[in-house]
């Protein structure tokens, strides 16, 4: 308490990405269309999945719920960064701040879980399919978003209380474009040596052991595809390709970030970019062109869509 009751901080002045300003303009734009490709591509999915009766399975549906969470994960970030890209001084308040740490946590901890989840899916569609209706009904699916959610809250609470609870009374510079647990500890009064390995026990922890569960659910299914047709086994590749892509894009920055606290912010940035813009713009990518089911649904869907308008025509 005697730490949050000494004077803090009103705002964080970030130093961006670059502070070459044609660089800026060219970062703005390409991140700008990547951002809108990002709601796009994902709201088509998520409409798709809405409208297409077939795709009402515990698969699509989880999918689509991943789809969500990449637009608002996405948005936790990327509209600020925009912004200061076109600024000269970029700063948020010390509240904005906080809020933006604490959404950006919730979501970031629910797509792991949900990736999880999906591989868990997986794995029992392939390797207990004569079991899959009674043990991944849509009351069970349910269940498990409804877990994740409140898995990714605990989790971003817990991080957003290690941050709040240091004294911030002088520095307020962060060398980033978004505030984080790392780069924002940095700028405490304080010693933040235990608070960083709190950090690594938590998020690092969550993404090392649920990447460690993906890569053995994998495993266990690349060996059960032995025993499946050709044409089950090409069919159960190609889904599970696909997962293991997104696995592969997003859990790849989370344990190189958070499973050191000593950090170096020129690189993490890097890397922060890529997780936070490439890799929501990617997945509706990856589950569309991999997937024909989806990509049948949307191909129905636009020609429902294109004699609808011919009717009222």
């Amino acid at each position: 308490m005697d730490a949050l009751n000494q004077t803090r901080v009103a705002q964080f002045v970030f130093l961006g990405l670059t502070d070459n300003w044609v660089l800026e303009i060219l970062f703005f734009m390409a991140f700008s269309v990547m951002y809108v490709l990002t709601l796009l591509g994902n709201i088509l999915i998520m409409v798709t999945i809405v409208f297409t009766p077939r795709l009402h399975i515990p698969m699509y549906f989880f999918l689509s719920n991943l789809s969500f969470i990449d637009i608002c994960h996405s948005s936790v970030t990327v509209p600020k960064m925009l912004e200061g890209l076109l600024l000269e001084r970029k700063t948020i308040s010390f509240d904005n701040c906080i809020a933006q740490l604490f959404f950006l946590h919730l979501f970031a901890c629910a797509e792991i879980f949900l990736l999880t989840v999906m591989a868990y899916d997986r794995y029992v569609a392939i390797c207990a399919p004569f079991h899959y209706a009674n043990v991944m009904d849509m009351r069970v699916c349910i269940q498990l978003v409804f877990g994740l959610w409140l898995g990714g809250t605990v989790h971003s609470l817990v991080q957003t209380f290690l941050t709040i609870r240091l004294p911030y009374c002088g520095p307020n510079v962060i060398d980033s474009y978004f505030c984080d647990v790392p780069p924002v500890i940095k700028l405490a009064c304080t010693d933040t040596y235990l608070t960083g390995m709190l950090i690594v026990s938590n998020s690092g922890t969550i993404s090392l052991f649920c990447f460690l569960a993906l890569v053995t659910s994998y495993t266990v299914i690349l060996v059960s595809l032995r025993k499946q047709s050709a044409e089950g086994r090409r069919k159960a590749l190609s889904t599970c390709s696909a997962h293991f892509t997104v696995v592969a894009f997003f859990f790849g920055p989370c344990i190189f970030l958070y499973t050191h606290p000593d950090t170096n912010f020129s690189s993490d940035k890097v890397v922060s970019v890529f997780y936070t813009m490439v890799t929501p713009v990617l997945n509706p990518l990856i589950y569309t062109l991999r997937n024909e089911e989806v990509k049948s649904a949307m191909k129905h869907l636009r020609q429902r869509q294109v004699f609808s308008m011919k009717s009222c025509t």
